[in-house]
């Protein structure tokens, strides 16, 4: 129990885990006093300060909109027996996490614009980072299990009730998220042991794992093998099956003789993929464009699709082109539904 608790204590206290990674950095960095540096810089999009309250506009609105947007989502679903599908049941998951995945970053950046403070707190960057890969970890997951569900939906209509099941799709579900928090477990205790030298800028709006990684003064060699491993194997793993999921749909789709049955099921998947595309392409271009200089503005640009873009379009695309839950946000609000 001890033993437990000891990194417990260690990450409140601020300190490294010496404990269990005695390394010759520490000894080193003792005598220039930042053994425990207590804060990193976040320098986010712009000095300029006359441009920072437009930046907090922007921000806050596009965190107000995704928080409200998603909790429509999750209320109409929920208030909607005829909702109560697989589909539906995943879109809902997909919701709460894009909420929580939002509230990880775009909160601090609005607080430190506020204050006019570029600071992060050690503990606060490590939480930081834990919360962010276990989101962003079951965003890939839920992606993954929405394309399958179209897939079985389409491809084999007769079978889907059999197939997913409520307990199969509440297993999926399940390992989504015991993956994605022994992932960003893994990954965050990973950190705690790197050395980092005093005055740490980082420039981003907030504790990217690449970037706080690439900062570090101690060998990482060890945590970039372990962070593009969980990147390769949570990120880009699920995408072939996602496009071969929408090929088969694709494919069976033109073999129905109905205009409207086409139409049907191709709003139903094309709002689905345009989500898909946009969370993958950025998401994975930030992290693969790691050979671009430190600091760049383009992955800057490309991690505001992904962290704040993509969660705050989701109920837009899902539920512009959704009859279902368009008549069941109509019933929430009072109007009558046709």
């Amino acid at each position: 129990m001890l033993i437990f608790l000891f990194p417990v204590t260690c990450l409140l206290e601020n300190c490294y885990l010496i404990f269990f990674f005695p390394c010759s950095h520490h000894h080193h960095m003792e005598s220039d006093n930042d053994t425990r540096i207590s804060e990193f810089l976040l320098l986010g999009f712009s000095g300029e300060s006359e441009l920072q309250p437009l930046i907090f506009g922007l921000f806050l609105s596009m965190y107000l909109i995704t928080v409200f947007g998603n909790l429509l989502i999750i209320l109409a679903v929920s208030s909607d027996s005829h909702l109560h599908t697989p589909m539906y049941f995943f879109l809902t998951n997909l919701s709460f996490v894009d909420i929580c995945f939002i509230s990880t970053t775009v909160p601090k950046m609005l607080q430190n614009i506020q204050t006019g403070s570029k600071v992060i707190t050690y503990p606060g960057c490590i939480t930081q980072i834990y919360f962010f890969l276990l989101f962003a970890g079951c965003d890939d997951f839920l992606l993954s299990m929405m394309a399958y569900d179209r897939f079985v939906a389409i491809c084999h209509p007769l079978h889907y009730t059999v197939i997913m099941n409520p307990w199969f799709c509440v297993l999926l579900v399940l390992v989504a998220w015991i993956t994605s928090v022994l992932n960003s477990l893994l990954q965050s205790l990973m950190v705690l042991q790197l050395s980092f030298c005093a005055g740490m800028e980082i420039p981003h709006f907030f504790c990217d794992l690449n970037q706080v990684i690439g900062h570090a003064c101690s060998d990482r060699f060890l945590n970039e093998v372990v962070m593009y491993f969980a990147t390769v194997l949570l990120g880009v793993a699920p995408l072939p099956g996602i496009l071969f999921s929408y090929s088969k749909i694709v494919s069976s789709i033109c073999g129905i003789s109905s205009i409207q049955g086409k139409y049907k099921a191709f709003s139903t998947c094309a709002s689905h993929l345009s989500v898909v595309s946009l969370f993958y392409c950025t998401g994975l271009g930030v992290y693969l464009s790691s050979a671009v200089p430190q600091g760049s503005h383009a992955s800057v640009v490309a991690s505001v699709m992904y962290t704040v873009v993509t969660p705050m379009l989701n109920p837009f695309i899902y539920s512009l082109r959704n009859r279902d839950i368009k008549r069941a946000l109509k019933r929430i609000i009072g109007v009558p539904v046709m």
